[in-house]
């Protein structure tokens, strides 16, 4: 935090800009038609792993707000939430190139559009899961959802309201 509470953090928010910017350029980019159908085993490893190391981050993260030693606590929950949606919508990407797994779902962006709609619990219908391991992504995406993400955007929630609450006690 800065400190003075009244200013943003302008490297903090720099930093978080940059790396959501890289965030997005890398999903957009990096060639995802190596896992799939092909590699089945491989691309539910790297899934399983990236999904274990990211649950690690985020309660790793969320300890160290709730314990008050986390430098940057909005910064680092924002980033870890942001990632999450991309390693979601990449898995959703490279199941959709298997026939029959996802009906409406063929760019990168259809991909991260349903990840965004399923987490936000909307479903348009637009976008369905028809297959069995598109539907098994989407009930891991609903579960690591309710655990990992809900408590990263209550520990977020909590963290932005102190703020707020202190930058009104100062200026009392």
């Amino acid at each position: 935090m800065s400190e003075n509470p009244q200013r943003v953090d302008l490297p903090s928010t720099a930093w978080l800009l940059g790396s959501l910017t890289v965030l997005m350029t890398v999903y957009f980019t990096i060639p995802l038609r190596f896992f799939g159908s092909q590699r089945p085993a491989l691309s539910w490893f790297v899934l399983i792993a990236l999904l274990t190391s990211l649950g690690a981050l985020l309660l790793t993260q969320i300890l160290a707000v709730l314990q008050g030693t986390s430098r940057r606590p909005v910064v680092g929950l924002i980033f870890l939430i942001c990632l999450a949606v991309i390693v979601f919508s990449a898995t959703y990407y490279v199941f959709a190139a298997r026939l029959g797994e996802f009906k409406g779902l063929e760019t990168r962006l259809d991909a991260l559009y349903f990840t965004v709609v399923t987490m936000a619990t909307v479903g348009y219908g637009d976008i369905t899961p028809s297959g069995q391991d598109a539907r098994l992504v989407v009930i891991l995406q609903i579960c690591y959802n309710f655990v990992f993400l809900a408590a990263a955007a209550g520990t977020l929630t909590r963290t932005i309201r102190s703020n707020v609450e202190t930058r009104i006690q100062r200026k009392a």
